[in-house]
């Protein structure tokens, strides 16, 4: 199971309609990986809306990621790819896509030494919805984090997506300082119709499929 390039993190409360209509949006204009977090739904609620953007992303090879360990995220259904938060426990048995949530050189170590499959790396730029995470890092922060040498316990560097406050516009400077792709929420969510823009130019600067 890959990650494509673009991840679009989900906050129902930026969405001017539906979550689930926006997501769908997002998809048809290229989305293929997205975030489910929306943490604060009990669960019920929030294994339903896990099986209705599965039904969204699975005609298109889409891949949904569910923010949380396997034993308090969405059920029933089963959860074979998530995005832990920093300090979560890595999960046992091993679900098929693990991702972490990054903010410093000990925790991007800690993520390669556990064999993550891609991590976040954040705040790259200012926003409201990172809060807490210290100064914002900057490309040049970005760069220093990113292309850290991994620990000898480590198989690999796992592939890091730049998150927080990125625009269309920021993404050249993303990938030049080594990000694998980026993560995206409140544009999107507040008009997901900027996929496209975020897509066009992830291909200018990668090799993303049309």
């Amino acid at each position: 199971m890959s990650v494509p390039p673009l991840l679009v993190l989900t906050d129902r409360t930026q969405c001017a309609g539906p979550l689930v209509a926006t997501i769908a949006t997002a998809v048809r204009c290229g989305a293929r990986a997205v975030v489910l977090r929306e943490k604060d739904l009990p669960d019920p609620a929030r294994a339903e809306l896990a099986a209705e953007l599965r039904a969204v992303l699975e005609p298109v090879g889409g891949v949904l990621i569910v923010a949380g360990r396997p034993d308090d995220t969405a059920r029933p259904a089963a959860v074979d790819a998530v995005h832990l938060a920093a300090a979560d426990a890595f999960p046992r048995p091993r679900p098929r896509l693990v991702g972490r949530s990054c903010h410093s050189a000990e925790e991007m170590a800690r993520a390669a030494a556990q064999g993550c499959d891609y991590v976040t790396v954040s705040p790259v730029f200012g926003t409201p919805s990172k809060p807490g995470y210290g100064p914002p890092l900057g490309v040049d922060g970005l760069a220093g984090l990113v292309r850290l040498r991994p620990p000898a316990s480590a198989l690999s560097r796992p592939p890091a997506y730049a998150l927080a406050g990125i625009r269309p516009g920021d993404v050249a400077g993303c990938v030049a300082a080594g990000a694998a792709g980026v993560a995206v929420m409140g544009p999107v969510m507040r008009d997901p119709r900027i996929v496209a823009e975020y897509l066009s130019a992830l291909r200018s600067r990668l090799e993303v499929p049309p």
